[in-house]
């Protein structure tokens, strides 16, 4: 997923205060989006990156029905 430049305006106090604080405001836009947007969006997000690695999984799939869990021959549990 790649990242996009945002040009945006907010109060100077608040801004001092969280560079002040060494806030990483990109992190934080990108969690209020996704709180604004809700579960739907998540979702889809969720969906979306499923149908994108889809062949990836069904190979991964294919894998542990061939050959079994990896490290399964150690496990004590």
């Amino acid at each position: 997923m790649g990242k996009a430049e945002l040009k945006l305006e907010i109060d100077e106090k608040l801004l001092e205060q969280a560079r002040a604080a060494k806030v990483q405001m990109d992190l934080v836009m990108e969690r209020a989006l996704k709180a604004a947007l809700g579960p739907a969006a998540a979702e889809e997000r969720a969906k979306a990156w499923a149908s994108e690695n889809a062949e990836a999984i069904a190979s991964y799939n294919r894998c542990i029905a061939e050959d079994g869990e990896f490290g399964r021959e150690w496990r004590n549990w």
